[in-house]
């Protein structure tokens, strides 16, 4: 008759939100309530993940773009 409630756990983000929130964190352009909503729910390891690869193309993109421009 009367079920106890379970405290309803935050409902885990995709790997595609995740690398949207990182995108918009590299830019520093993120609203505090989002923030911290996608810290509540985003998974830890994606956001290390997606941080270094996100890096690792940054840099091989300024790397890229140095090596066109001396080209020249």
């Amino acid at each position: 008759m009367n079920a106890p409630h379970a405290a309803s756990a935050p409902a885990k983000t995709s790997f595609l939100r995740t690398v949207k929130s990182v995108a918009w964190a590299f830019l520093g352009i993120r609203k505090k309530s989002e923030s911290t909503e996608d810290m509540a729910r985003i998974n830890p390891f994606h956001v290390i993940i997606v941080g270094i690869l996100g890096a690792m193309i940054f840099v091989l993109g300024l790397v890229a773009l140095v090596n066109w421009v001396v080209a020249k």
